[in-house]
């Protein structure tokens, strides 16, 4: 029998609350705000809204407000790692980190009013590796898609020099 996972076990939505439980991001860096459906390890839904107060808007751009593609990315990125670090029993001793992005398309502007439908589908999840397909869209609109690959890494880093990295692992 599959070991239940009291905090998705059960709920399609997630609300702040519950998502700070799980990801270790902050304002103004948590660039989730809801989950609405969950299918666990598989796939799951998040929401963004998208508003005029956010940090980033001060200078990108001043005069046109754009969110940054790359903050489009790390919402996809956030969304998967809502869904798959409950899955990791000692998952608060680890950070879910970017290994790579590929493809990654831009097919319209994000900008203050939006919100964001955030759809996660994993396509290949080990142990400490994982490969998920995110696609953003706002009002039916496809804005961003992208398949993003994260790997599991300790939080607390390797005593092996100043500023050092943990060390990453290459998928074959």
């Amino acid at each position: 029998m599959e070991n239940s996972n009291p905090i998705l076990d059960g709920r399609q939505v997630l609300e702040i609350g519950d998502i700070m439980a799980i990801l270790p991001h902050r304002y103004p860096f948590l660039l989730i705000d809801r989950i609405v459906e969950v299918e666990r390890k598989k796939r799951i839904v998040a929401i963004k809204n998208v508003t005029i107060n956010e940090a980033f808007f001060q200078g990108h751009f001043p005069d046109y407000p754009i969110m940054p593609g790359a903050l489009v990315v790390e919402s996809i990125a956030q969304a998967g790692g809502t869904l798959l670090l409950p899955e990791v029993p000692d998952r608060h001793n680890k950070l879910m980190v970017f290994t790579g992005i590929e493809r990654a398309k831009f097919r319209r502007p994000v900008v203050p009013g939006d919100q964001l439908r955030i759809e996660i589908n994993v396509l290949n999840w080990r142990s400490r590796a994982v490969r998920m397909e995110g696609r953003v869209t706002v009002d039916g609109q496809l804005a961003c898609e992208a398949i993003v690959m994260c790997q599991l890494v300790p939080r607390q880093r390797e005593a092996t020099g100043p500023g050092a990295a943990p060390e990453m692992v290459t998928q074959e």
